[in-house]
């Protein structure tokens, strides 16, 4: 969902990835002592962690980043049959659904899944997919942008669409990125299946920006991250995260007391990811280890600083300077699976229709 160099949420960490073993091995036994992880480019884990999950378990972890979220998950789709990995994490809410529909992944119940919230198992009836995290998909704003130009910003989905903020949002392509499609879901959430069309017609006239990736918004375009600083973006508002201002915060170079970008609260939309064994899997003894260990209490409470997102495990604590600087969002937007489901497609279609052409 975010992080890595700043990433899906903020500034990054890079991969932790470890080599598959050493040539002289055979492939066979190389896979039997290797889980892989195929995973969207914000995954992220502390070293130690990590080296408990293979000193526990007795497993080296690999890790392929395949981009963002949408473009990892349409990978994973076409290469079902021969897939690149054992365990995918990164898909959420918005495609589960498609990842479902395509028999992407085998069952599994996962060790600890009653520890989980009732409100994130969202196929609890087949366990296809084991919650790991949520976060909320929001607008940010660049504070000292808004207060050079003495301009109060925006805070919901209808104040972006004003001719005061006219060609200053930047948002992702919502056919490949998970939080441009949460964008778009939000929206269509708050002004219904006959007002979203409109809505966006409005964005479009205001100038909106729509780039391909999470990355390219936050660290190149958006002129609040330290990332779109360096680059000269000069959009002071982003579709990012409502945790990307601790992420920004405590990887300053120079810690400030405050952040320096905000969330624009009333345009947040939830999200949920899910790992899941991928039909296949060469080695799926180890990928339901590794399911196992995202769900377990370390990995949990390792997760707010490195992938800027929350637990969904009960009692699972989380760090009090993440939410100091990023607290989750009280009254997100959220849509029903069954909803997205007979929807997404179409309106991702029509949006592209709409806004791209």
């Amino acid at each position: 969902m975010q992080n890595k160099t700043f990433v899906a949420v903020a500034v990054g960490l890079g991969l932790i990835s470890l080599s598959a073993c050493g040539s002289v091995e055979s492939k066979s036994s190389a896979d039997s002592r290797t889980v892989t992880l195929v995973s969207h480019n914000s995954w992220a884990v502390s070293k130690n962690v990590q080296r408990d999950f293979e000193k526990q378990s007795g497993y080296k972890l690999r890790v392929l980043d395949d981009g963002d979220a949408g473009q990892a998950v349409n990978k994973a789709i076409l290469t079902k049959d021969n897939p690149q990995g054992d365990v995918f994490f990164g898909v959420d809410n918005t495609l589960l659904s498609r990842a479902l529909d395509n028999g992407l992944f085998q069952p599994y119940t996962a060790k600890g899944l009653d520890k989980v919230g009732a409100p994130y198992q969202l196929d609890k009836d087949e366990h296809r997919v084991t919650p790991v995290d949520y976060g909320d998909i929001c607008v940010n704003y660049d504070k000292a942008w808004f207060s050079k130009h003495k301009l109060t910003p925006p805070q919901t989905f209808a104040d972006l669409a004003e001719p005061q903020y006219k060609n200053l949002l930047v948002t992702e392509n919502a056919a490949t990125s998970s939080p441009g499609l949460g964008f778009l879901l939000g929206s269509a959430a708050q002004f219904g299946d006959d007002g979203w069309q409109d809505y966006w017609k409005k964005l479009k006239a205001n100038g909106v920006k729509v780039v391909d990736g999470w990355e390219q918004a936050y660290s190149q375009e958006f002129s609040g991250s330290t990332g779109g600083k360096k680059a000269g973006g000069d959009r002071p508002l982003v579709v990012s995260y409502a945790s990307s201002p601790p992420a920004e915060v405590l990887y300053a170079k120079k810690r400030p007391g405050t952040a320096p970008t905000g969330v624009a609260t009333a345009t947040c939309f939830r999200q949920i990811e899910f790992a899941g064994l991928l039909g296949n899997a060469r080695n799926p003894k180890g990928a339901k280890a590794f399911i196992d260990f995202l769900i377990s209490k370390e990995f949990q409470e390792d997760m707010p600083l490195n992938m800027y997102v929350y637990p969904v495990v009960r009692g699972a604590e989380v760090p009090a300077e993440f939410t100091e600087y990023g607290p989750a969002a009280r009254h997100p937007e959220t849509m029903a699976p069954g909803r997205i489901a007979a929807n997404r497609d179409q309106w991702v279609k029509s949006w592209t229709s709409l806004v791209l052409k």
